[in-house]
């Protein structure tokens, strides 16, 4: 999918995402049974990667770096978007994605206790060290 004509080809991967998530709703809700054994091709299909990576990217936590010091810009600037995603892609398909761990801070609560928040990175593993 090319990135470069990025408003056209952005309403088009968001329109196909909409549908198949429609189509898939649709199902569940007549079959609460219903199995959905394919979805692996959804989660590497191009239009559901630039969909996921417009939504990450307009994150306010997109400025914020992982524990790989890369943020949504740097990736952007180093390799763009589209060689971005196509790594990603060819990774998850032939399962040699390995996911980064997400940097931790413990946050106070009220009442003394302390909860887990995660930076998950903005790279994709071991796949970025080809």
């Amino acid at each position: 999918m090319n990135t470069g004509e990025s408003d056209s080809v952005l309403e088009q991967a968001e329109a196909r995402v909409l549908g198949i998530q429609t189509k898939l709703h649709r199902w569940a809700r007549d079959d609460r049974h219903e199995k959905f054994d394919d979805l692996f091709n959804l989660v590497t299909d191009p239009a559901f990667l630039l969909v996921a990576w417009e939504r990450v990217r307009g994150n306010r936590g997109s400025r914020t770096a992982g524990v790989d010091g890369a943020t949504a810009a740097s990736i952007v600037a180093a390799v763009g978007v589209e060689e971005f995603l196509d790594v990603l892609r060819f990774a998850l398909r032939d399962r040699s994605f390995q996911p980064l761990p997400v940097r931790e801070r413990m946050i106070p609560k009220a009442g003394g206790k302390f909860r887990r928040l995660g930076s998950p990175p903005s790279r994709t593993g071991s796949s970025r060290r080809r």
